[in-house]
């Protein structure tokens, strides 16, 4: 084989996704950081379950603007997953199936889970 025809460097940037994969990809991000995020839910939960001290301190953790970004940041990942989970209930029992339904699938779920994220933002940024 030629090595001269082999590509050099991989540039991902280059590459147009198609609105499917992106609405994968982000789905598949969102569990993830789920996952990984679960020991700071118990965290929490632990914190503000101890005493009542720990529950002031832990609603002064959260009252703050990093405590905000991580919870706007968990509940985001959080909606995103649920509202693609939904996606894949929908096309589990045979709805957008085809190319056509899965595109406008991904974008509904895109569409909708900006929409929550934006009401979820201005809940926690309003507290």
């Amino acid at each position: 084989m030629d090595q001269k025809k082999r590509p050099v460097n991989l540039d991902l940037t280059k590459f147009a996704f198609p609105v499917t994969s992106i609405a994968s990809i982000s789905h598949r991000i969102a569990g993830v950081a789920l996952f990984f995020c679960t020991g700071l839910f118990l965290f929490g939960l632990q914190m503000s379950l101890e005493s009542r001290e720990s529950f002031e301190a832990f609603k002064e953790l959260i009252a703050s603007v990093p405590g905000k970004l991580v919870l706007l940041g968990l509940l985001s990942a959080l909606v995103y997953h649920f509202v693609a989970g939904i996606k894949h209930y929908f096309m589990d029992m045979g709805v957008g199936e085809d190319l056509e339904g899965g595109i406008f699938a991904a974008r509904s779920t895109l569409l909708y889970a900006s929409i929550i994220i934006v009401f979820v933002a201005s809940w926690i940024f309003q507290l």
